[in-house]
């Protein structure tokens, strides 16, 4: 997470005095109790939520730069051309003994006259990016016959067709060999291709043909992207949900997210059209593929680099049921069940055990530590709840350990959220159940105290995917980041029930999305935080231990018009809605270690809101203090790659005397004041 120092005050914050220094005419009183300790906020509050959308594994944070690499595209040379210089030949896509069975397809090259090279060229995702004076990693698994007696050669060209540099590919033979070389870029450009050409006549056959960045995250030659994983690292999610979403369901039962298909050797990854494909917008997406090359491996290996609790879902024998609603009978649920618990061993398992041993085989002897399991996405009605009764059966059967995510359906306040509810309140087993919450601003701000009546003794929540859709055009504004984080007090308010949230969905690419909004864009090159990341980023970044009383004295804000459709297409029921609004957003708790006092504030309305703070229960604060303040000149306002930083936190320095002060906080602005007790 960014921070700016503010420069100065006019147009963005009033500087922080006590109550004495001048005047000020507060209507609003936010009095903390700091010697009243409440609940444990909950330490797995905040997290992320990860899917293959928007091209968010394949093309996004999987760092591999060549698309189509196993020619397993529904068309099999997509991404692929013909190269040529002065030589002859031609090129084809086989399927007779392949490189193995759940890799059919592969490249062959028939070259009668070699010239000075006949081969083919890849174009990545939109172009392959390359910087100058990096070293970038190739591979490939190839064979030639006997009368191939030449080499390889895998060159970088730039768009005008320059070489910016060039490995050599020796020693082919009859049998499938996997070959590696590294190839240094002279230059830097966009739209770069990759051309791997033979020197000989003769035939040779290409798969799984590979380049990824040597600065990859770690610098793992099966990598992600270093600057996206960064992002995630500055978010400090507790934990990580993954692959999805609706891909675990499929567009259908053979489209499923099957995980046993994406541990491995990579060249051994049984690939998946992704059911997002013909969903993108303004453009179709034959292409759209995983590859699978971030698999469960890699979801493990990354939740362990940035400190994130893994949260895999898996499917429960259920397809999406907006496409296909295709149904496992009851009694043919048993494969699936069964995959749930080879992945409890695949990540917890000892070497001694089948599935430990594929884990330690990829490199990782400790076990990943999982605790917690998804069943299902957000399937509902009566059919989810047959299966995942036997889910629960089975898992807790044998690893009362883990605890199990169930879900509330695609929505609140519809029949299938209260059938959902009606389930858990009447004896079906639930330790935690996703709800989901895709709505305008208005529903965000009426529904920050939705859980303060929650009954303690049931279930925890997890407020799985949420985001503020503003306008039908869905932008990422202020307005929307900021209507969350008023959302966002009560998930802290309450997070003695509210165990987990996550915004969704985490990544979009520019110009191949499906979805929005989103937390992070990002093209081949670059990325930016929307207002929501920094939203986000701030609750996680100052997380409380527990959580302090806090009254907001105040007129109320009456309410606007109801805004709360329904996401699923169930009848809606009479919604949540409270009888007014707070005149400000705010939650307090106490950061332990650093011995401070963290209070969210958040005003989601058109105008600044000025207001005294007051702690009772400490004699003196100490004379400096910080706040962040995340705010724009206008609610319409959006980061961009132009303009990455137009929503970002500011910081500054606050100056205190006594245990009061005063503050006018401006409008749809987020502030976070962390004060320090010396007594």
């Amino acid at each position: 997470m960014t921070l700016k120092k503010l420069t100065g005050l006019a147009g963005l914050v009033a500087l922080i005095l006590t109550p004495g220094a001048f005047a000020v005419d507060t209507a609003v009183r936010l009095i903390v109790d700091a010697d009243k300790p409440g609940h444990a906020v909950s330490p797995t509050l905040h997290g992320i939520f990860f899917e293959d959308i928007n091209y968010g594994a394949d093309g996004g944070l999987y760092a591999e730069l060549v698309q189509n690499r196993s020619f397993e595209h529904k068309e099999s040379l997509y991404s692929w051309a013909t190269v040529s210089l002065d030589g002859d030949g031609s090129i084809s896509v086989e399927t007779a003994d392949p490189l193995n069975a759940s890799n059919p397809h592969y490249l062959r090259l028939t070259v009668r006259t070699p010239g000075k090279g006949f081969g083919v060229a890849n174009y990545g995702f939109g172009g392959i990016a390359v910087k100058q004076g990096e070293n970038y990693l190739f591979a490939v698994r190839a064979r030639a016959d006997a009368a191939f007696k030449g080499k390889l050669v895998a060159v970088l060209e730039d768009e005008t067709g320059r070489p910016l540099g060039e490995c050599k590919i020796e020693g082919l033979s009859g049998q499938w060999q996997k070959f590696e070389g590294t190839l240094k870029s002279s230059g830097t450009a966009l739209h770069a291709r990759l051309v791997v050409l033979a020197t000989a006549a003769g035939r040779v056959d290409l798969d799984v043909a590979s380049l990824f960045p040597e600065n990859s995250w770690k610098q793992r030659r099966n990598g992600l992207r270093a600057d996206l994983v960064q992002m995630l690292v500055d978010l400090k999610p507790a934990f990580m949900r993954f692959p999805g979403g609706c891909i675990v369901e499929g567009n259908d039962l053979p489209n499923r997210y099957e995980w046993k298909d994406t541990i491995g050797d990579i060249a051994e990854r049984k690939q998946n059209w992704n059911r997002w494909q013909d969903a993108m917008r303004g453009q179709t997406a034959p292409q759209y593929y995983q590859t699978y090359g971030l698999g469960f491996f890699e979801f493990f290996q990354l939740c362990e680099d940035i400190g994130a609790a893994p949260l895999p879902i898996l499917n429960c024998g259920m397809a999406c049921q907006y496409q296909s609603k295709q149904l496992v009978p009851l009694d043919q649920l048993d494969p699936f069940v069964q995959d749930a618990l080879d992945l409890i061993e695949f990540a917890n398992g000892p070497a001694t055990s089948p599935w430990g041993a594929k884990r330690v085989a990829m490199g990782h002897p400790a076990p990943f530590n999982m605790k917690l399991l998804g069943v299902g996405n957000e399937q509902w009605g009566e059919q989810y709840f047959e299966r995942y009764k036997i889910f629960q059966a089975a898992l807790k059967a044998k690893h009362p350990e883990i605890q199990l995510v169930t879900t509330a359906g695609p929505g609140v306040d519809d029949a299938s959220w209260k059938l959902a509810w009606d389930k858990f309140r009447s004896g079906t087993p639930a330790d935690i159940v996703d709800e989901h919450y895709y709505r305008p601003p208005q529903w965000f701000l009426e529904n920050a105290t939705r859980y303060d009546a929650q009954d303690r003794a049931g279930p925890k929540i997890f407020a799985g995917e949420f985001a503020a859709h503003d306008t039908s055009l869905r932008k990422p504004s202020l307005r929307a980041a900021i209507s969350e984080a008023a959302f966002m007090t009560g998930l802290v308010r309450n997070s003695d029930v509210v165990a987990m949230s996550s915004y969704a969905p985490l990544f979009a690419k520019a110009d191949a999305w499906q979805w929005a909004p989103d937390l992070i864009w990002c093209d081949n090159t670059r990325a930016y935080g929307t207002g929501s990341y920094h939203v986000q980023a701030l609750f996680s970044r100052n997380r409380p231990d527990v959580v302090l009383p806090l009254v907001v004295d105040a007129p109320p804000v009456p309410l606007s018009p109801a805004i709360n459709a329904s996401t699923s297409g169930a009848k809606a029921l009479p919604a949540y809605r409270p009888a007014s609004l707070p005149a400000l957003y705010a939650v307090a708790g106490r950061d332990n270690r650093a011995n401070e006092i963290v209070i969210f504030i958040a005003n989601p309305y058109a105008e600044a809101k000025a207001a005294t703070i007051e702690l009772r229960g400490v004699t003196q604060l100490a004379s400096a203090a910080k706040a962040i303040v995340l705010t724009s000149a206008s609610p319409d306002d959006e980061n961009s790659f132009e303009a990455p930083m137009k929503i970002a936190p500011r910081e500054e320095t606050v100056a205190i005397s006594g245990t009061s002060l005063a503050r006018t906080f401006p409008a749809y602005s987020l502030t976070v004041l962390r004060l320090k007790p010396v007594n």
